[in-house]
């Protein structure tokens, strides 16, 4: 990130490298509502409070995971349980999404070693993000930071699935969760009206970059949503273009992440 009054932590003298796995929430209640509405033959105006368009029913505030949504976060756990392991993972990752369980594009094998075990799992503070961070990284709780942050939920406004619930609800669902850096309890950053631009997502998403290039952690998982993670690797961060491709519900990537401070960061696939 290009800031050059920021706090030198500079890595081999140049660069701060992180290796950072990259994940979709499982499929949400809202996902399913819409795939039914397609099926249905019934089409709506994406983020116009319309009576066909799934996102703004009331029921769907803040989408939870699904059965489904449940199973795609188990099925990555695996992967994520080998992290440390001094142990060569071949299977060249798990796409979650798919029924079949198959390997899928947009993934990767992971290399690690003893050194390089799981430090800190952030997770949007949407509800969804949160129970696929605490479903995939189940091993992890207890042993390492769950940070709660506002800057990697999904864009913002219009459709009620992307509100969250107040922090006071989510505390008691998710103890296991720090929402220290959480400054409302209520959503304040949601508007009914308005959806956010995608400049307004990746000024969050910088945000997001800059506390975590600040951050000791080295190795860290992410669980946010397609449109952030859209914008993150298409818009903010420097990277192949396989990288590129929308997430699917349950998929993770990890990649190597580079921060310089005279350049963009960079992501490579993490091999």
């Amino acid at each position: 990130l290009e800031d050059e009054s920021a706090p030198s932590l500079q890595v081999g003298g140049e660069i701060i490298v992180k290796i950072v796995h990259f994940v979709r929430h499982g499929q949400g209640f809202h996902n399913l509502f819409a795939d039914i509405y397609k099926n249905e033959g019934k089409e709506w105006t994406q983020f116009k409070n319309e009576e066909n368009n799934p996102y703004v029913k009331m029921e769907l505030l803040d989408a939870p995971l699904t059965d489904k949504g449940r199973k795609q976060a188990q099925i990555l756990r695996p992967r994520i349980d080998a992290f440390g392991t001094n142990k060569k993972n071949s299977s060249n990752g798990i796409n979650s999404n798919n029924d079949n369980n198959e390997n899928e594009k947009g993934t990767t094998s992971d290399v690690l070693d003893e050194e390089q075990t799981l430090e800190m799992v952030v997770l949007s503070t949407n509800c969804r993000a949160l129970q696929t961070g605490v479903i995939a990284f189940q091993s992890y709780i207890g042993k390492v930071p769950f940070i709660a942050h506002e800057m990697i939920r999904e864009e913002i406004g219009v459709h009620l699935c992307d509100q969250r619930r107040p922090i006071s609800s989510q505390k008691l669902e998710f103890p296991m969760v720090n929402f220290d850096l959480v400054e409302s309890d209520e959503d304040d950053l949601f508007s009914y009206e308005e959806r956010e631009s995608k400049a307004g997502v990746g000024e969050r998403i910088y945000k997001f970059m800059e506390w975590l290039e600040l951050r000791e952690e080295t190795h860290v998982g992410v669980t946010s949503h397609s449109g952030w993670l859209f914008a993150l690797f298409n818009g903010v961060v420097e990277c192949d273009e396989n990288l590129k491709a929308w997430f699917q519900t349950g998929e993770m990537r990890s990649v190597k992440l580079v921060f310089s401070r005279t350049s963009p960061p960079t992501c490579t696939e993490n091999e």
